[in-house]
């Protein structure tokens, strides 16, 4: 038998009927359009958003793109249109024409969702209707589909380890089995907790904190973006007890000056990815509050954590921890590799990534005799900078489609604090000015290369490609 509760809808009602009145989600953005909604103006709001979408004709299996910032309308029209049966497709806003043309055409999206702000850009990429989400009228729809836990709920973007961003097609159950492994087991969460987020909402991890906020029965608070300078005043007006970062947040965070009031504030635990392992106790000493490494990937979920019985021992070690009890881990000529429930269908439109249930992470690394994970380095042609995946062959293609460019490649360096930066390697009769213009209006600006080398050849390996390793 099917189990209800392993859909994302109907937990949504469970917390409507079990917390109506209680805060779910608080938006506080620096524009002051922000506002608090209860659990039950949750499922009501988003269950008018899905009569509005099933009136402009959006119907069950559709996938439906949305580009917006962190405003409540993205995550309610991510239930409503869960609630339709359809499906997410989550467009970063800082995209420019080349990569949101990619995300909506790939996706096979009906339809195309945005405001005043981004609307312009998805009328003149998408071949699709275009909506103003302020101008939806919500109402009442009818006939919903039944809840279905295998039913994709996402068309999920990431670079994945080659080529322009691959769909990753989430269902109900990779969000349900998420949202319990962080409630179940650590971190815990509880209806006691006050939960933040400062990543955009078209990344997973603000939409795990929602699907495990519905879970816990939890205050969400979402901000619009991540300022260092402001974040731990946040912390301290809304009371939170809990919240993840990643990449260059805490180095970021540990730039600020001092404050008398560092650790005037109620957090009992932060997880992060990639603690930086020279700062974690710097970090634990400053404002008093214990931080927990992790692994996920959009992918897969998450995956690998230290907890409360081995966080002493590991602090600054670089250890991920151990496998959270629904996951489990092997190497294969040390690459790490991942099985286990609650992770994605596969690669939308591409051959399944997996073999015998098991995922290849890309990742290199090595076990402890407790069976700890360590990191050691990547088989990835990809960057990752400032927590941002970027597949190198992406901007490489939008280099090469420079007329005057004639050879292009990409890698990572490292950054001390982004972790790695874009360099161009480029061989053409063209200025570096001319092409971060060129890249700047084709890509995110994350995407854009910082550094540039250009050259009158690049090395080749005997079938002509690139020589990157010669590069490095």
């Amino acid at each position: 038998m099917t189990d209800p509760m392993s859909d994302l809808v109907t937990r949504l009602r469970h917390a409507a009927a079990s917390w109506p009145d209680r805060p779910a989600w608080t938006f506080d953005l620096d524009d002051g359009s922000g506002r608090t909604l209860t659990f039950a103006e949750v499922d009501d709001e988003s269950t008018g958003l899905a009569g509005a979408l099933q009136v402009l004709g959006v119907r069950e299996g559709d996938r439906v793109a949305v580009m917006l910032g962190n405003r409540p309308e993205l995550p309610l029209l991510w239930l409503a249109l869960a609630k339709l049966g359809a499906a997410l497709v989550p467009v970063n806003p800082r995209y420019r024409s080349v990569d949101t043309a990619h995300l909506v055409t790939s996706s096979r999206a009906v339809a195309v969702v945005g405001d005043a702000a981004h609307l312009p850009l998805l009328a003149e990429v998408a071949h699709v209707p275009a909506y103003d989400v302020d101008a939806l009228a919500p109402t009442q729809p009818r006939d919903l589909p039944g809840p279905d836990p295998d039913r994709v709920v996402n068309v999920q973007f990431t670079s994945g380890t080659t080529g322009a961003p691959k769909g990753c097609l989430l269902p109900h159950r990779y969000w349900t089995t998420l949202a319990d492994s962080l409630v179940d087991g650590f971190p815990h969460l509880s209806s006691d907790d006050v939960m933040l987020t400062a990543q955009a909402f078209t990344y997973v991890d603000p939409q795990w904190n929602v699907a495990a906020a519905l879970t816990a029965g939890a205050h969400l608070v979402v901000l619009d973006g991540f300022h260092p300078s402001t974040f731990w005043s946040k912390v301290r007006d809304h009371g939170v007890t809990y919240f993840y970062c990643l990449a260059a947040m805490p180095t970021l965070l540990l730039r600020q000056p001092p404050d008398a009031a560092d650790r005037d504030h109620r957090v009992s635990r932060v997880q992060c990815s990639a603690i930086p392992p020279a700062l974690h106790a710097e970090l634990e000493e400053r404002w008093g509050a214990p931080w927990y490494e992790c692994f996920g990937m959009t992918e897969t979920g998450a995956d690998i954590r230290v907890g409360d019985d081995d966080h002493d021992e590991l602090v600054g070690s670089g250890c991920l921890g151990s496998p959270a009890p629904h996951r489990e881990v092997r190497l294969i000529d040390g690459e790490l590799q991942l099985r286990g429930p609650g992770m994605m269908q596969g690669y939308d439109g591409l051959p399944s990534p997996f073999a015998d249930g098991w995922f290849a992470t890309g990742d290199l690394a090595r076990l402890d005799e407790q069976g700890r994970v360590y990191l050691v380095g990547r088989k990835k042609d990809m960057i990752r900078r400032s927590g941002e995946n970027v597949a190198a062959q992406e901007v490489e293609a939008v280099l090469a489609s420079h007329p005057a460019v004639r050879l292009a490649a990409v890698l990572g360096v490292p950054d001390e604090l982004r972790g790695e930066e874009v360099k161009a390697f480029v061989v053409g009769d063209v200025t570096e000015d001319e092409l971060v213009t060129w890249c700047r209006e084709r890509l995110a600006p994350f995407k854009v290369p910082r550094y540039w080398d250009f050259r009158d050849d690049l090395p080749r390996t005997a079938s002509e490609r690139v020589a990157k390793e010669l590069l490095r």
